[in-house]
């Protein structure tokens, strides 16, 4: 039974996932075939093009370099895994870690979320388990980020995914999280569903980075749960959207002193519509949440919003949400929201919407630039949010973000 709080917040969800702007048929993408499974669900290195390899890496995710920390790839329905150098660290195909510890049906398999909260996490629970289960045992810290990579390879295909992913007490982890397709893919549909536990004193950095073709539907459900102590980062970055994607990931600041911050950048093309959210429920004293966006908008629809809520006592949360129109069409819509339940709750928000600065523009040029490579510089500016743990591929992304916005839709 949730408790007030909790069940203000599932219903404002659960009214967000329930309303879809597009009609999605999972037939057409014959999601049917994903609760069969196939028989032989490995994959090597070797079966994997360099093509391919170039669109993982282009999403962070290098395979073939290596690796303490281990990697984690789904080929299609095909997984890979390189298991970790060093004791406490685990790495397996969810199906197997299923079957390996009945604990993670008991403890953490659909515990985060209800499988009815909406039509997705509804059929991901009705297809045969993909997707990674990852836990970092007690007091183990990663120094190196461990590489997960998700990728479609078949037109108008189905991907179903069910993510777990846990560090128990004083445990550190990046997850570098890679999402594409073959690179001549037109479409598909990418349905997701996450589940994350932070313990006591943990750390988790989550890094989302997202390349899709023109005709891509993306609906991840993600629920995180941060015990006493606990910090939670998540960072997500879209280089190329998918014609359609919605989601709202749900974090539960449960102990004492935890925090979460959600990081987002957004690229948006004609005719794409992003509608990227965040809801942060704060029940345990002294815990905080940070919620920035920035997007950048080349003539689609960016939708960008953010739910904060102060459920105890000294809980402090700041929303700030920015979007820069480099087109005369497209919409940016910015929604942030703060919602108090206790009256030591200290909370705020901020919203701007605007287009580039001629005068900064101006200024660049005459120092020698020319007109797009001072948009780009702009760009990356305004793209700097600080993002905790920022790595190498990460700086990369923000860079060809910038300069794709600078030259706009080649």
């Amino acid at each position: 039974m949730k408790n007030v709080s909790e069940k203000l917040v599932w219903d404002k969800i659960e009214s967000f996932n329930n309303e879809d702007n597009i009609e999605i048929d999972f037939e057409d993408y014959s999601f049917s075939k994903l609760k069969i499974g196939i028989k032989d669900d490995s994959i090597s290195t070797k079966e994997i093009n360099e093509i391919d390899m170039d669109t993982l890496a282009s999403v962070g995710v290098n395979i073939n370099e290596d690796s303490d920390s281990g990697k984690y790839l789904l080929f299609g329905e095909k997984n890979y895994v390189a298991k970790p150098q060093f004791a406490g660290v685990e790495i397996l195909p969810i199906k197997e870690a299923l079957e390996t510890y009945p604990e993670i049906m008991e403890k953490y398999f659909f515990k985060a979320m209800e499988t009815n909260k909406n039509r997705y996490t509804k059929a991901v629970s009705e297809t045969v388990p993909k997707g990674y289960f990852i836990r970092v045992k007690k007091n183990v810290k990663i120094k190196e980020p461990l590489h997960a990579g998700l990728f479609m390879h078949e037109e108008m295909s189905a991907m179903s995914l069910h993510n777990i992913v846990v560090l128990e007490e004083g445990a550190h982890l990046h997850l570098i999280t890679g999402c594409t397709a073959n690179h001549t893919l037109k479409g598909g549909l990418h349905v997701v569903v996450s589940e994350q536990y932070v313990g006591k004193n943990a750390k988790f950095i989550n890094t989302m980075i997202h390349n899709w073709g023109p005709e891509f539907i993306v609906r991840p459900s993600t629920a995180t749960v941060v015990e006493k102590n606990g910090f939670f980062v998540n960072n997500y970055y879209s280089i190329k959207p998918p014609r359609n994607i919605k989601m709202d990931p749900f974090t539960h600041l449960k102990g004492e002193n935890a925090t979460a911050k959600y990081m987002s950048i957004l690229f948006c093309l004609p005719d794409t519509h992003s509608n990227i959210g965040g809801t942060v429920l704060m029940t345990g004293e002294n815990s905080a949440a940070e919620l920035v966006a920035r997007a950048v908008n080349y003539g689609g629809t960016i939708v960008q919003t953010g739910l904060l809520i102060g459920a105890a006592k000294n809980t402090r949360a700041h929303v700030d949400c920015s979007g820069l129109m480099l087109s005369d069409s497209g919409i940016i819509e910015a929604i942030p929201g703060l919602r108090a339940m206790h009256p030591d709750a200290r909370m705020s928000h901020e919203a701007a919407i605007g287009k580039i600065d001629t005068g900064e523009v101006n200024y660049l040029q005459s120092k020698g630039l020319d007109e797009m490579q001072a948009i780009a510089l702009i760009i990356r500016g305004f793209l700097d949010i600080g993002i905790e743990g920022l790595s190498p591929e990460m700086e990369k992304t923000i860079k060809e973000i910038a300069e794709l916005s600078g030259h706009g839709e080649e």
